[in-house]
């Protein structure tokens, strides 16, 4: 496989809040097993994708800054192998992925999507929203305060004031649900998926293989997690992805947060060759 050129895409620091290690070393990794496989991988940054050089023809990134979607999305629709798709990477922005994941189905907090300069207080009494999340709605997360938990629609007002004046000119406002949160991790097309309660010492947190850690005991329908996480990632159009859940003390559960491409931080090194495998076996399909 010497001829197989790959580029692959580093995330931008500024999208990486407490994360740029941990989201550089699944790259690296994944960089690291696909060379073991015979190809020719070469590591760039976001601000060189956006610059335009990039010239391989099988691009993987962890790409987040809204100028390198249609940078993507363009080398996409020219026939090159994206992962994952630019249009999956802009369908995870938080405002785009609260509506298409409400719109399909999947269970998901009650949203509202708003102007910052909007008054809510009234809207989150109508629909009895009373503690609830504060979220950006039109990039990634950058900073700690683009999530922000308030506990009744005055603070809500507030917060929403604070964006506005920081230049953020929408949010989602999330209806807080009580429950355990669960962390997941999985690879689309593949059998391999990883859960955790991050509150409990169920996983590595220095990313050891995962497989050989004792697994925690899913107080939930852990078959019907899997298809829904699964489903999600779908829908959006993304293969590799991660996110949080909050389920229910009768079991029920809610994808409160979903993004492409995660630091697997707690499994990166088993993670890595799925990836890498995944990878290979999407190349190979395109060369069938």
């Amino acid at each position: 496989m010497a001829e197989i050129k790959i580029a692959a895409v580093l995330r931008a620091g500024a999208y990486s809040p407490n994360h740029i290690g941990n989201d550089a070393a699944i790259l690296n990794l994944t960089a690291e097993q696909l060379r073991k496989r015979g190809c020719e991988v070469r590591l760039y940054s976001e601000e060189q994708l956006i610059a335009g050089a990039v010239s391989e023809r099988v691009v993987i990134h962890m790409c987040r800054d809204h100028r390198s979607f249609p940078v993507l999305q363009a080398m996409e629709d020219d026939g090159c192998l994206v992962i994952n798709s630019g249009y999956g990477v802009e369908n995870c922005t938080r405002e785009r992925l609260s509506r298409i994941l409400l719109g399909s189905g999947i269970p998901y907090p009650d949203c509202l999507m708003v102007n910052t300069n909007q008054t809510v207080t009234a809207k989150m009494e109508a629909v009895g929203m009373e503690r609830a999340w504060i979220k950006r709605g039109d990039l990634y997360a950058q900073h700690k305060e683009d999530v922000t938990y308030v506990r009744h629609p005055g603070e809500a007002q507030e917060v929403l004031q604070e964006y506005f004046l920081r230049g953020i000119k929408r949010a989602v406002i999330m209806r807080h649900l009580d429950g355990e949160q669960v962390k997941f991790y999985g690879v689309n097309g593949t059998p391999w998926f990883q859960w955790f309660y991050p509150f409990e010492k169920s996983y590595s947190p220095q990313g050891d293989d995962s497989s050989s850690m004792p697994g925690p005991t899913p107080r939930f329908d852990l078959d019907r997690f899997k298809e829904t996480c699964s489903r999600a990632a779908d829908i959006l159009d993304i293969k590799l992805y991660g996110g949080d859940a909050i389920v229910a003390p009768d079991g029920t559960f809610h994808i409160i947060d979903l993004n492409d491409w995660p630091s697997y931080a707690p499994c990166r090194i088993e993670a890595s060759a799925v990836i890498a495998r995944a990878i290979l076996a999407e190349i190979k399909s395109r060369n069938k």
